[in-house]
C-alpha cells in the first residue's frame, strides 16, 4: 500500500483534500469516486519520494527507445534493462527507470509501475494502459515518442525566441543601475550647489543614494519581491486570473490561444488514436494546455461528452481555444474520420504555434526597447534640466 497526498472535487466543484493509503492512484480514483468525489490531482508520498518528473527531451528518448527494442520482438523486461542499463543516463533518471524494472519484475504492469512512480506525466500512462490493453504497446510508445519530441521541440523553440528580449531586459535594468549608481553620482557636488533641484532629480538622487549606500536592502528587496510573486501566483484565485488575461490580452492573446489549442490537439490526438475513451482522453489532455483558466472549462467539456453532446459542439464554448479546433473536429465526427482530422489539425496549428511564438517576441522587442529608452530618457532629464535650469538662470540674471 502507498500512501497518497490528493486534490478532489465533489459534484458542486468544492475541493477536498487529504491523505489516504491505497494500492495505486487507479486505486485512490475508484475509492474516491465510491465517496462521490473527482479526483484533480495526487502525490504517491511513499514510492515517489526523490523521483523528479522526467523532462519531455528524456520522454521522448525513453519512449523510441522502448518502441524501437519491442517492435525488434524484445521482452518489456529486458527492454528496461537495456534502457536503464545504458551509460551516460543521469542518476535520478536511472533510479527512476530501475524502479519501474523492479516493479515489472514482480509481475505489475508496466502502466502500474509507471504510475506509482511521479516521474512520469498521466498523459504517458494513460496511453501506456491503452496500449496494454490493445496489445500494441509498440506503437503506442512510438506516438509517445513523437508526441514529446514536438513538445520538447516547441519548448525549445519558445526558449530560443525568448532569449534576446531576455538579454535586452538585463541589459535594460544594468544600464539603469550603472548610471543611478556610478554616473549619477559625479554630478552631486554640481548640483550641491543649486539653490533647488527638480523633484525628478531629487528622487534620482534618493534612489542613487540608497542603492551605494543599502545596495544589500535593495538586493533582499528584490529576493523577497520574487517570492512574495510566486506564493501570491501559488494562490489558484490569481493564477486563474493571470491565465484569462493571457487569452484576452491585446496582441498577445490571440497568439497564447494557438499555441494551448495546439498542445490541446497534438495531445488528445495522441491518446485518441491510441484507443482511449473521447471523455477520458479529453481530461487528461486539458491538463497539458498549461492554462488553469482554460483548464478547469474540461470538466465541463467532459461531462457534456459523456452525456452525449458531440465533442465539437462542447469545444465551441471553450474559451481560450481557437473555434478552428471545434470546426475540424466537426468534419471528423461528420465523415467518422474524427482520429485523422485530429492528426491532421494538432500538425497544422504545431506549425502555427511556431510562427505564433515569432510573432510574440516580434511584439516583446519594441515594448522592450520603448521601456529601456523611456527609462533611460527619464535619467537623463533628471540629471540636464537642473543644469538647463542653472543656465537659464545665469542668462536671465
Amino acid at each position: 500500500m502507498a500512501r497518497f497526498q490528493y486534490v478532489a472535487k465533489d459534484m458542486k466543484g468544492k475541493i477536498k483534500k487529504g491523505t489516504v493509503e491505497a494500492a495505486s492512484e487507479k486505486t485512490l480514483t475508484a475509492d474516491l469516486l465510491g465517496d462521490g468525489l473527482y479526483l484533480v490531482e495526487a502525490k504517491n508520498l511513499t514510492e515517489a519520494r526523490g523521483h523528479k518528473r522526467l523532462k519531455p527531451k528524456q520522454l521522448a528518448s525513453f519512449c523510441r527507445e522502448l518502441s524501437t527494442l519491442l517492435a525488434s520482438g524484445v521482452s518489456l523486461v529486458r527492454a528496461l534493462d537495456i534502457i536503464s542499463g545504458q551509460e551516460g543516463i543521469p542518476a535520478a533518471e536511472r533510479e527512476v527507470y530501475d524502479a519501474v524494472l523492479t516493479d515489472l519484475r514482480k509481475g505489475v504492469s508496466l502502466s502500474e509501475a509507471m504510475e506509482n512512480r511521479q516521474a512520469f506525466p498521466e498523459l504517458m500512462v494513460g496511453m501506456i494502459r491503452s496500449g496494454e490493453g490493445s496489445g500494441n504497446l509498440d506503437q503506442v510508445t512510438g506516438r509517445l515518442a513523437i508526441q514529446y519530441e514536438k513538445e520538447h521541440k516547441l519548448n525549445q523553440q519558445v526558449k530560443s525566441a525568448m532569449t534576446y528580449p531576455a538579454v535586452l531586459l538585463v541589459l535594460s535594468v544594468a544600464v539603469v543601475i550603472l548610471i543611478v549608481t556610478f554616473i549619477l553620482p559625479q554630478f552631486q557636488s554640481l548640483f550641491d550647489e543649486m539653490d533647488s533641484l527638480p523633484w525628478i532629480t531629487n528622487m534620482l538622487i534618493a534612489i542613487s543614494d540608497f542603492l551605494v549606500q543599502r545596495w544589500y536592502v535593495a538586493l533582499l528587496a528584490v529576493f523577497i519581491f520574487v517570492a512574495l510573486v510566486r506564493l501570491i501566483m501559488g494562490i489558484p484565485a490569481v493564477r486563474r486570473g493571470v491565465d484569462y488575461a493571457k487569452v484576452h490580452v491585446w496582441g498577445f492573446g490571440k497568439l497564447y490561444q494557438v499555441i494551448y489549442t495546439a498542445r490541446f490537439a497534438r495531445t488528445l490526438s495522441s491518446l485518441y488514436s491510441s484507443g482511449m475513451p473521447l471523455a477520458q482522453a479529453i481530461g487528461i489532455a486539458g491538463e497539458t494546455v498549461g492554462n488553469l483558466y482554460v483548464q478547469e472549462q474540461f470538466d465541463m467539456v467532459v461531462t457534456q461528452v459523456r452525456s452525449g453532446v458531440a465533442l465539437s459542439r462542447a469545444l465551441h464554448e471553450v474559451d481560450g481555444l481557437l473555434l478552428k479546433l471545434s470546426s475540424t473536429i466537426l468534419v471528423g465526427e461528420e465523415s467518422g474520420r474524427l482520429d485523422v482530422m485530429l492528426d491532421s489539425v494538432a500538425a497544422t496549428l504545431e506549425d502555427d504555434a511556431e510562427q505564433a511564438t515569432k510573432r510574440m517576441v516580434t511584439l516583446l522587442e519594441p515594448i522592450l526597447i520603448i521601456f529601456m529608452a523611456l527609462v533611460v530618457g527619464m535619467i537623463m532629464i533628471g540629471v540636464m534640466l537642473p543644469i538647463y535650469q542653472s543656465y537659464a538662470a545665469i542668462e536671465n540674471a
